[in-house]
């Protein structure tokens, strides 16, 4: 065992903010994709968000499968075995490489869910051209979450920030571009959205590109023989936790993704403004995402050092942390949300602006009441991730989601209230169920046995 170390709250602050202003980057993306389509029309607003939830589904599975990758580096770079910390990086490259052929053979699945869903032709033909460009452009993803893996697990999150900060600020200038059809190009709306967010992922994996081949030259790290037997054992231990961690991505967004397709037969106001929420809480609560993305690397490089104590000390400072983090995200969504709803506004009609505004902020209020609770999930998941515990929480998401909460939104919209706000109260158990099952999960402390690297 090596020696402990404790970085303190301090430490903890500068290896999460890059990670979680690199989150919110993400969600300001997002956020302005939505904004710019809510004044191209109102069938684009209506056909962004089940669209890019469904090509989440997809690429969120293998995009989490590829980034375990990085939980190795971490745990490696703990251990201060830097040969491995490489070889893992390259085994999180060729995962990425298979990845984008399985996701070219998906695209026929996208067509048949919008062609089920119920929405009419317009938003069906809006959300295929979405989701053919975002999946076509995936490899692209999921090559920029390798390398960011390798830097993000050795702790150098302000590079990881600052390549993902330059990619966004691309996007978000060709959105009016492609979007609205500036200089010259033509008019493209919710594809020409898709295409601007596929454009700056090859950004981002060109500026990561240049940065590896300095880290070459710089550091020297070491090659790895692809004909190597020991390698590809790597890249099946990567697969063995890397894949429980894809699972989660899958059955959280889609399960999401349903409760948005049935949202979606309210009314079309009711949808609209349950997607702008949607949003809008994104927008704020992925600082969130980036303190469990930080989590999981302390508690990674700590278990690599084997030293649980620390991993145990840091992940409920982060808890601490997220709480009152989540909190005052709550109290800012209230205090604002006429100004952040009337973003969305401009494609609604005048006569139903009222019933917008008042639906929106008693979702704001539900919001509220879960937000501290899924930050603690957040963060705790993401602890016992990096600590390799990916089956229980692989396992905990879809027991809660599947078996408990999609069949009360079911009951409640066929027998109790079919309104919006009664269908967003449901989500209040679903994240209370999580967050506690993941605190007791991580206090009781099985995941201190689980050995993640191989042997030497």
């Amino acid at each position: 065992m090596q020696e402990k170390e404790d970085i303190g709250y301090w430490g903890i602050i500068k290896l999460v903010w890059p990670l979680a202003l690199g989150m919110m980057n993400n969600a300001i993306m997002q956020f302005t994709d939505r904004a710019f389509l809510s004044r191209y029309s109102m069938s684009a607003l209506e056909a962004i968000l089940p669209a890019s939830m469904l090509s989440l589904i997809l690429l969120g599975f293998f995009q989490m499968v590829v980034a375990y990758s990085g939980t190795f580096v971490a745990q490696y770079h703990g251990a201060k075995d830097e040969r491995m910390c490489s070889a893992s990086f390259r085994a999180g490259v060729v995962i990425a490489l298979i990845s984008g052929i399985f996701l070219f053979c998906s695209l026929p699945l996208g067509s048949l869910a919008f062609d089920l869903s119920g929405h009419s032709d317009e938003v069906r033909r809006l959300e295929n051209g979405y989701f053919g460009i975002c999946t076509s452009g995936g490899i692209f993803l999921l090559l920029q979450m390798a390398v960011s893996s390798y830097f993000t697990g050795r702790g150098k999150t302000r590079l990881v920030f600052a390549i993902n900060l330059l990619g966004n600020i691309f996007n978000i200038l060709l959105d009016p571009i492609l979007i609205f059809g500036m200089f010259g190009l033509p008019s493209l709306g919710v594809s020409g959205a898709a295409l601007a967010t596929v454009l700056s992922m090859v950004l981002q994996c060109v500026l990561f590109a240049y940065c590896m081949f300095r880290e070459r030259i710089e550091h020297r790290p070491w090659r790895v023989d692809l004909a190597d037997k020991r390698f590809w054992g790597l890249v099946l231990r990567v697969l063995r936790f890397g894949l429980p961690s894809g699972a989660y991505s899958i059955l959280n967004i889609s399960s999401f993704t349903i409760f948005v397709f049935i949202t979606g037969r309210v009314s079309d106001v009711a949808f609209a403004v349950s997607n702008a929420c949607f949003t809008i809480n994104y927008l704020f609560f992925t600082p969130m995402e980036g303190m469990g993305l930080g989590a999981a690397t302390l508690v990674a490089q700590s278990q690599g050092r084997g030293d649980s104590a620390s991993a145990r000390k840091y992940a409920w400072r982060m808890v601490a942390m997220g709480a009152v983090l989540a909190f005052v995200f709550s109290v800012l969504s209230l205090i604002f949300y006429k100004p952040l709803l009337s973003i969305f506004a401009s494609a609604v009609d005048p006569s139903h602006i009222d019933e917008f505004m008042d639906t929106g902020f008693i979702l704001f209020l539900i919001m509220a009441a879960w937000q501290v609770f899924d930050g603690t999930d957040i963060v705790l998941s993401g602890a016992l991730k990096g600590a390799g515990d990916t089956k229980f929480v692989m396992i905990l998401l879809f027991v809660v989601a599947y078996v408990l909460w999609l069949p009360l939104v079911i009951i409640t919209a066929r027998y109790i209230s079919n309104t919006i706000p009664a269908l967003w109260s449901t989500m209040i158990m679903y994240v209370v169920i999580t967050s506690v099952a993941s605190a007791i999960r991580w206090h009781r402390g099985r995941w201190e046995k689980i050995t993640v690297l191989m042997d030497k």
